[in-house]
């Protein structure tokens, strides 16, 4: 298998486990590609939430990834963008009947953002970038990788938010008064005093500034190690896009420039003197006036 037909992990491109591997971890939405920060900060104050939607999403991925891949010789090209939306759109609406159905406390925790599932960049993205250019099988598992790293990234957001700013674990009292820990370290643990700014706005930037730099440091770990990880987050919703060096863009430039000059060089160089055409000057009339 040649180094150009295989994923970042070593797995062949375009297979189930390389895409699901390549959601999971090396184009994580969240930690690498940072996409969808809307629902990432405001829904993961607690784990439970983050798990709901992320789950949510990973359904509505991973079926509008398979019917659009599979509809994608169908739809014309000029509303492919409508085409999609309807699409998404149809799944997340029968998202929100299920849950409204059998889980309305979640239902209501979630609130407005289960409907703008639709315009999630992640899905929207995979969308347009992968589904719409392979066949349904890698894009089915596309979509499984891609909101299973979604799911995993913001429920341990939720989790660290919901430990350090209300002590508790999927609503359990861990920390603080009332503390399920027994023996002396559950009355070490009794003591603590949440941290209530991890629950509100900044502690979302906070935690989650926190796991990049985990990730980037995993990273670096791993280029120390000889592994090949310039791979890492290239894709994403620009999958398609060639990200060239900057010093072989410049090499590219001034080698079409000289080209271009050494091309009007030679066409200079073929052009004779006797096929140069001086227009002759019409004679001068001179006037009567000018006479006299």
């Amino acid at each position: 298998m040649s180094e150009e037909n295989k994923g970042a992990l070593g797995f062949k491109q375009d297979t189930p486990m390389e895409r699901f591997l390549n959601g999971l971890i090396v184009e994580n939405p969240t930690l690498v590609l940072m996409i969808g920060m809307c629902p990432t900060l405001a829904v993961t104050t607690s784990a439970i939430n983050g798990v709901t939607m992320g789950l949510a999403t990973t359904f509505v991925l991973a079926l509008s990834n398979a019917v659009i891949s599979l509809l994608r010789k169908v739809i014309p090209d000029t509303v492919r963008i409508p085409a999609f939306i309807v699409v998404i759109a149809s799944f997340v609406t029968l998202v929100q009947l299920v849950m409204q159905a059998y889980v309305p406390v979640m239902y209501q925790a979630l609130g407005v953002y289960i409907p703008l599932i639709v315009v999630n960049c992640i899905i929207f993205g995979r969308a347009e970038a992968y589904a719409s250019k392979h066949e349904i099988v890698p894009s089915f598992f596309d979509g499984i990788g891609m909101g299973l790293g979604f799911t995993c990234a913001i429920t341990v957001i939720g989790l660290f938010r919901e430990l350090i700013g209300g002590g508790t674990m999927f609503d359990v009292q861990v920390f603080g008064e009332g503390s399920v820990v027994p023996g002396p370290v559950g009355y070490f643990f009794s003591q603590y005093q949440p941290i209530r700014i991890f629950i509100q706005q900044a502690g979302a930037f906070i935690v989650l500034a926190v796991l990049i730099a985990i990730m980037n440091q995993v990273k670096f770990n791993m280029e120390k190690k000889g592994k090949d990880t310039s791979k890492f987050g290239v894709g994403g919703c620009c999958s398609d896009i060639e990200i060239k060096d900057p010093k072989k863009v410049k090499e590219e430039l001034l080698a079409k420039e000289r080209a271009e000059k050494a091309q009007i060089g030679v066409k200079q160089e073929q052009i004779k003197p006797s096929d140069i055409k001086v227009p002759e000057k019409e004679p001068v009339k001179v006037g009567e006036e000018d006479k006299k």
